[in-house]
């Protein structure tokens, strides 16, 4: 190994280890007690009561650093563009967190009549802009995740596995950015009783399995 590429690989480690303490730290947000320690039965079953909203919101956070693990995986090399992408993930994350906990735990609120979540009530007048931050915060995270592996591609040649599967990813990270797009245009234009569309779209993810399917068939490995 060379000193460029001793040098490269030490300050990739040190990037993917503030990304993870950066995406720990998200997580920490959270914290379902928050600051406040329950001393009776009661606050204790009102806090447990924010745990199905939390549990979401951690399985989401955790796709998107899973997502930026498995780009490290194409990317093995440091370069500007990778430390800049990687750097604007972790801001985003940081912001995405809010209107990340206000869907779930307004979701859960709803869904089970007022007993979970229960400091999670989202007024009908605020809908709107929850759905529409939400909305922007998922087209620049799933955004940002996708510029990162069309950058690994870039490395690669054409031709090689790990350019295809860079490709593939780039594809795979379009696909939600583009309906936090459409769920963002939804809750600006839709009607107030309508609102609730904005969150079903999201519903529209399960179609990233067959758009990848169909992606490796025009695109097969050479």
């Amino acid at each position: 190994m060379s000193l460029v590429e001793h040098r490269e690989g030490i300050e990739a480690g040190r990037l993917d280890m503030f990304v993870d303490g950066a995406f720990a730290f998200t997580l920490t947000l959270l914290a379902i007690g928050g600051e406040t320690i329950p001393n009776t039965a009661e606050k204790l079953l009102h806090i447990l009561a924010g745990v199905p909203a939390a549990a979401l919101c951690f399985a989401q956070i955790a796709w998107m650093w899973h997502g930026h693990v498995q780009w490290r995986h194409l990317c093995t090399r440091s370069t500007r563009t990778g430390l800049l992408l990687s750097l604007l993930l972790v801001f985003f994350a940081l912001i995405f967190v809010y209107p990340l906990h206000m869907v779930f735990g307004s979701a859960c609120y709803g869904l089970s009549g007022g007993v979970l979540s229960g400091d999670v009530a989202v007024q009908p007048n605020d809908a709107r802009t929850m759905f529409v931050c939400y909305g922007l915060a998922y087209i620049a995270m799933a955004g940002t995740l996708g510029l990162l592996y069309r950058h690994a591609a870039r490395l690669w040649p054409a031709g090689t596995g790990e350019h295809r599967q860079a490709g593939i990813r780039t594809v795979m990270w379009s696909i939600p950015a583009a309906i936090g797009l459409l769920s963002a245009l939804t809750a600006l234009l839709v009607p107030k009783g309508l609102l609730s569309l904005a969150g079903f779209e999201y519903a529209l993810l399960g179609l990233t399995g067959p758009v990848i399917t169909r992606y490796k068939r025009r695109y097969p490995e050479g």
